[in-house]
């Protein structure tokens, strides 16, 4: 059978496909979550330092060390299992334990990750959460449970795997400084499908955490862009009434939309993003596929009223900025022909400026012609007189008969020599 050669990447991109698999995981047991990011340039972190980290974190336990360049890897770190993924702005850590505390939602569940490793990561905590998968019971005694360990009036709850789980969480920082979320399985529930419900809640709370950064950007640049907005209007004005000159206004009107630009381009990365995790926060609740539990709040209707409406103030705010640096540049264009009429208008009352001293120039120059030639026949009808001096004794004519004689004969002389001249030149 004939080879064929293989893209250098074939096998790197099938097997991505397979990179992260979902947790393997029995209830009852408890689930700790924690997403960190580097506060500026997240994006273009060294990883090196991320990886570092979780070494340190492996080696206080002799765990097995990560592939070089591995943007995942699961170890077994005492009686936990460690879950490690690095993502675009931030990493995250995932540790399943078997079993439940006995205090519900105990901080002790989160020393699994030691506090001087804390204080050394390479980054911010964006969220940290604390998760029980327990077997469900009735659901009153779920009603009970939810009523003692979530605020209520943001308590989102659905039933999810069919019916076989009830997930619930309130998205609020409890004392200790962490997400809750419990999740209820009915008994022999598969391990993997217990897996993807404990994911899906995690991502949806990491993700919403960083989608909720564009919307922290949006209300640092409101009253700046606000401030920008009136100045274009004033300046828009002043272009269509003409208070001001075309060339005055144009320097202010270039910093507005100098501005704009600057601040789009520095904002463009994190609107995107927004837009990106907003995504994920949704198809991963789509994934969930909701059933209403006992007439309680959706996570898709908790985030339809609290989470939608500041992605829409970040997708306003996305346009605003957008529509803003059309106008600006708009009125530039506007501005910009402005003067060039302007300019246009100077250079024609320029041009017929100069037409008319030219004309001016020509008719002085018909002037001294005409002087020019008086002057050359003064003299050379005297030149002309001095050299017939002598036929005027033999003609018996007088010195003034023979001058006026000759006059008119060497005046047109000279005009035809003057004008062979005159046309030569031209």
């Amino acid at each position: 059978m004939p080879s064929i050669q293989d893209h250098p990447l074939r096998y790197k991109l099938a097997n991505e496909l397979h990179a992260r698999p979902f947790p393997s995981m029995t209830s009852p047991c408890t689930v700790v979550h924690l997403a960190i990011k580097q506060p500026q340039e997240a994006a273009h972190r060294d990883r090196a330092d991320d990886r570092a980290h979780l070494i340190d974190l492996l080696d206080r336990h002799g765990a097995v060390h990560p592939q070089p360049g591995a943007t995942h890897h699961s170890a077994r770190i005492g009686r936990h299992m460690l879950k490690w993924e690095s993502h675009t702005e931030f990493v995250s850590y995932t540790v399943f334990t078997d079993g439940l505390s006995a205090r519900p939602f105990d901080p002790v569940d989160f020393a699994v990750f030691p506090e001087n490793w804390l204080e050394s990561a390479p980054g911010q905590r964006m969220t940290s959460i604390v998760m029980r998968v327990q077997e469900r019971p009735e659901d009153d005694e779920i009603r009970r449970y939810l009523k003692e360990w979530f605020v209520p009036e943001s308590l989102a709850v659905a039933e999810v795997l069919d019916g076989l789980a009830v997930a619930a969480g309130d998205f609020r920082v409890d004392p200790a400084g962490h997400m809750r979320f419990a999740v209820f399985v009915q008994p022999g529930t598969g391990q993997q499908r217990i897996g993807r419900v404990v994911q899906r809640l995690c991502e949806i709370e990491t993700y919403k955490s960083m989608s909720m950064l564009g919307f922290s950007r949006v209300r640092k640049l409101s009253g700046r862009i606000g401030e920008l907005d009136a100045h274009l209007s004033e300046l828009m004005i002043e272009i269509s009434d003409g208070t001001a000159r075309a060339d005055e206004t144009l320097q202010p009107l270039l910093r507005v939309a100098t501005e704009l630009e600057t601040i789009g381009a520095q904002a463009a990365f994190r609107f995107g993003a927004t837009g990106a995790y907003e995504a994920i926060v949704n198809q991963r609740i789509d994934m969930l596929e909701e059933a209403r539990f006992r007439g309680m709040q959706l996570f898709s209707e908790f985030m339809l009223r609290r989470y939608d409406p500041a992605m829409r103030t970040v997708k306003s705010m996305e346009m605003r900025l957008g529509k803003l640096a059309d106008r600006a540049m708009r009125a530039g264009e506007l501005l910009r022909t402005q003067v060039d009429v302007e300019r246009s208008a100077q250079n024609q009352a320029l041009l017929e400026s100069m037409d008319r001293r030219a004309d001016l120039q020509l008719r002085l120059q018909h002037t001294v012609e005409g002087l020019s030639v008086v002057a050359i026949s003064y003299y050379a009808v005297s030149l002309a007189t001095y050299l017939l001096y002598p036929l005027a004794t033999a003609l018996s004519v007088s010195k003034g008969m023979l001058t006026a004689m000759i006059t008119l004969p060497v005046v047109g002389l000279v005009w035809l020599a003057v004008r062979r001249i005159r046309k030569k030149l031209h």
